[in-house]
């Protein structure tokens, strides 16, 4: 099987200039948890998950270390005032940047190795020119699999 068999083909992309807030609204409205991040020509940049703007955007914490500069310098951050200019940062300054990627011709055993290897939910598929053609979603996959599974047993039992 390859991956091209279960790729999502319909990505959503987020360009590498895009704010905080717009990549948190598509998010919310596509109900995904991560994009790849892409330049003007569609070409792979990065990858932007969930977890990586929650880890932007969290408010920064008093620690013993903190307290020099809370008692000399500045109180730590509320939640209102991080996001008040933490949600404007264009996305090539939170995503990982060196990616990990798959071409669609690639075996998808490959694809499910790099998954589970790094504990990634996404993965973005991409051509030769190394623009974004789509993702492999962990989540996707494993309903794909569940549903070959089926397929399979009800062959067997008509059989």
């Amino acid at each position: 099987m390859k991956v091209r068999d279960f790729m999502i083909k319909d990505v959503h992309t987020v360009n590498e200039n895009a704010k905080v807030s717009d990549i948190l609204q598509l998010f919310v409205s596509k109900r995904i948890n991560g994009a790849p991040v892409v330049d003007e020509a569609g070409r792979l940049m990065g990858m932007v998950s969930d977890g990586d703007i929650l880890r932007y955007i969290n408010p920064s914490r008093q620690t013993v270390y903190d307290m020099f500069s809370y008692v000399f310098v500045q109180q730590p951050e509320e939640l209102e005032e991080a996001l008040s200019y933490k949600t404007g940062t264009p996305a090539r300054k939170i995503m990982k940047k060196n990616a990990q990627f798959v071409s669609p011709d690639q075996d998808l055993e490959e694809a499910l190795g790099i998954l589970a290897k790094h504990h990634f939910k996404k993965l973005p598929v991409v051509n030769a020119d190394k623009q974004v053609v789509g993702v492999i979603s962990r989540g996707d996959l494993l309903k794909q699999i569940a549903t070959r599974l089926n397929e399979l047993n009800r062959d067997t039992v008509g059989s």
